[in-house]
């Protein structure tokens, strides 16, 4: 698993096997969005009780200029990512290679707690060298959330 920390509460990163699972804990990860169209998420066998479960949350998306990653899919994974880090918990947003569709919905959640979007995609490069917000595709879904997000704040 290559991933890197964003911020306190968030990392972006490739999809995750089930045996990552421990060490995501270990960060204090409680929500897993998986951004992938085709490979869901490995199900959370916890190693013991004790271990919290995780949550995941499976947004299909295409990593495609044809096929743009719906505001709709960014909107349900930033108010999911937000409840969870207002619990206390951290967020690990992945996708094929954690450059693009992890990337969008990193920058979304960046913006829903008050970057700006470039920002954000600023420090997502920053922290992620790997990633590219910039590819034209990703950039203008996360302008465009940028812009709405206002009508779907909680």
């Amino acid at each position: 698993m290559d991933f890197s920390q964003i911020t306190d509460d968030l990392f972006i990163g490739t999809t995750p096997e089930a045996v990552d699972y421990v060490r995501l804990r270990e960060l204090g990860v409680r929500l897993v969005i998986n951004m992938r169209l085709m490979r869901g998420p490995h199900p959370d066998i916890a190693e013991n009780r004790r271990s919290e479960v995780l949550e995941f949350l499976w947004l299909r998306t295409f990593d495609s200029p044809i096929i743009l990653i719906p505001i709709q899919k960014l909107i349900e994974g930033t108010h999911t990512a937000l409840d969870v880090i207002r619990k206390g918990g951290k967020v690990y947003s992945h996708c094929a290679k954690g450059r693009h569709r992890s990337v969008a919905m990193g920058a979304a959640i960046l913006i829903a707690q008050g970057y700006g979007a470039d920002a954000a995609m600023k420090l997502i490069k920053k922290q992620r060298p790997i990633a590219d917000p910039d590819m034209f595709y990703i950039r203008s879904q996360i302008l465009k959330f940028a812009r709405q997000w206002h009508r779907y704040k909680p």
